[in-house]
């Protein structure tokens, strides 16, 4: 559906011709940090999915964990390191209903295969290598994408870390960062 605006603005496109600007995005009653559709709506409040935290899916924390360590330990930055921009390359088996979540990747056999994508913003720096700031930061909006579209999912996070510590090189140096990262974003969120 289109417009039709008295001032004609949009340079030269015609009024009628400019399609129709939705409004902005508002969470719901909720809570969950779901939209409602553009312009409100007075949609029924619904309550956050929690993340599910089993097995399967602390197989694939460890596995992102060590898939960043390994990138890192490269020299290379994600830049845009979010859940979002991580594939699982093969699904875990089915589960008949009511079967244990007991199995993780020992039990059944089955490893989570990851792949990074969307690396437009990746970097190297070249010959003075990645410093533990920019791992950091790399660490610290994984955290933050974890946060943001997976509630209840702080275990996983601690999975991703307790991997990055285990495989990757100075992650003792880059974590004690990440902490000083986190001092900064808070500072940001309350302070603008």
């Amino acid at each position: 559906d289109e417009d039709e605006d008295e001032d004609g603005g949009d340079g030269d496109v015609p009024a009628r011709k400019r399609p129709r600007r939705a409004g902005p995005l508002t969470t719901n009653g909720g809570g969950g940090g779901e939209a409602d559709a553009p312009g409100g709506g007075g949609a029924a409040p619904t309550k956050a999915k929690m993340t599910v935290v089993d097995a399967q899916s602390l197989a694939v924390a460890l596995r992102m964990g060590e898939v960043v360590a390994a990138m890192h330990n490269a020299g290379v930055i994600h830049g845009d390191l979010t859940t979002s921009n991580v594939m699982l390359r093969n699904p875990p088996p089915v589960r008949p209903a009511g079967a244990p979540e007991e199995g993780g990747e020992e039990e059944d056999g089955w490893k989570p295969r990851l792949c990074l994508i969307d690396l437009g913003l990746a970097g190297t720096a070249g010959g003075r290598g990645t410093t533990h700031e920019e791992k950091a930061v790399d660490l610290y909006v994984l955290e933050r994408a974890f946060s943001a579209t997976h509630p209840g999912s702080r275990r996983l996070v601690d999975e991703v870390l307790r991997a990055y510590k285990a495989k990757g090189k100075n992650s003792d140096s880059v974590l004690q960062r990440l902490a000083q990262v986190r001092q900064r974003g808070r500072k940001r969120e309350c302070f603008g």
